[in-house]
């Protein structure tokens, strides 16, 4: 009720008690009970932990692909730990388990760490997971290296390129020469849809993608710009 209907109120209230009879006596007023329904039990957080790496240093080549290291029955996320700032991402282990697995096996073997996004085009994608990107000396062929194997896309699962955050493996024109490189969108890219791998998705760290240094345009290289560097890859897994 507005204060100026309250006022109101209290003074019609008044009036009447003035005017009713001297032998009336006005009777308390109970409230009425009021029921309160119980505060239902706050949903449960999920937790994750830091799944330990598989090696001290990085290891840059394998001679074949990995082994199975996630377990289906579990939830991932990975810590992108950038020279602009951390982006966390969703895993979908579900859609891409070949995918997810790979890249939670290499980024546990330290594979990613100090290697650097070697193509970022404004509007698009940022690009890395190039292990040659690690040597400043190998800048000319940025782009090509992999991990020694290469593995099939798994374009089938219906997930979209259809929003920035889309974690997706890139590849060459074959869709079984995917490796080790994977890009995000920071735009959708719906295009792509059908034809390349989506496995995860942003949860937060937009912003860091955003500051990436544009290095890529439709053309080629954009002279003199950097690539920022991806310090490590933190994996976290559900309990």
């Amino acid at each position: 009720m507005r204060p100026s209907a309250l006022s109101l109120t209290l003074a019609l209230s008044g009036l009447l008690a003035a005017c009713a009879p001297a032998a009336t006596q006005s009777q308390p007023v109970r409230p009425a009970p009021v029921s309160t329904a119980p505060t239902p039990a706050p949903a449960p957080v999920q937790s994750f932990t830091v799944v330990s790496p598989l090696s001290a240093t990085p290891v840059r080549t394998f001679s074949a692909p990995p082994t199975q290291v996630i377990d289906p029955a579990k939830q991932y996320r990975a810590i992108l730990k950038t020279s602009r700032g951390d982006v966390t991402v969703e895993l979908l282990p579900k859609a891409s388990p070949v995918a997810v697995n790979n890249f939670v096996f290499l980024a546990l073997n330290r594979f990613y760490d100090g290697t650097r996004f070697h193509r970022v085009i404004d509007g698009f994608m940022a690009q890395g997971g190039d292990p040659l990107s690690a040597d400043e000396g190998k800048k000319t062929q940025w782009g090509t290296g992999g991990p020694g194997y290469q593995f099939p896309a798994e374009v089938n699962n219906g997930l979209r390129f259809d929003r920035a955050g889309v974690l997706g493996m890139a590849r060459a024109q074959s869709l079984n020469s995917q490796g080790s490189q994977f890009f995000i969108t920071v735009a959708p890219a719906d295009f792509l849809s059908g034809g390349y791998t989506v496995f995860g998705r942003v949860l937060s760290g937009q912003d860091v993608l955003d500051r990436l240094t544009r290095n890529y345009s439709s053309t080629g290289p954009i002279a003199g710009a950097g690539a920022d560097l991806l310090q490590s890859v933190q994996i976290l897994q559900s309990p």
